[in-house]
């Protein structure tokens, strides 16, 4: 069982991978909006780890996820603030129950 980090580039590349199939380093590179320097550096990481296979070709580099066994560690954070909307009728009901008990 191979532990990523939560929210790390490597979980980004893994999760489009398994999405996904076949897929260049330059899809993941404008899928992520990442520089060249750094998805080469992230990919030859993971070609390290045993976890990918980068198969070059004329022209295109393909990646190749070769296991599957991955443990997400970490918190999962929620991407966007969600706004609660109050609608009209409990914000009358807060009204009357903040005004005085006797007028």
């Amino acid at each position: 069982m191979i532990e990523i980090i939560t929210g790390s580039l490597e979980e980004q590349i893994i999760k489009f991978l398994q999405k996904t199939y076949p897929v260049t380093v330059e899809d993941i590179k404008q899928k992520l909006h990442l520089s060249k320097n750094t998805t080469t550096r992230v990919l030859q990481k993971l070609q390290m780890k045993n976890i990918i296979k980068l198969e070059p070709l004329p022209g295109k580099t393909y990646i190749r996820l070769l296991r599957n066994d991955f443990r997400f560690i970490g918190k999962k954070h929620q991407k966007k603030f969600i706004k609660h909307y109050e609608n009209k009728k409990t914000q009358k009901n807060k009204e009357e129950h903040n005004s005085f008990m006797y007028s």
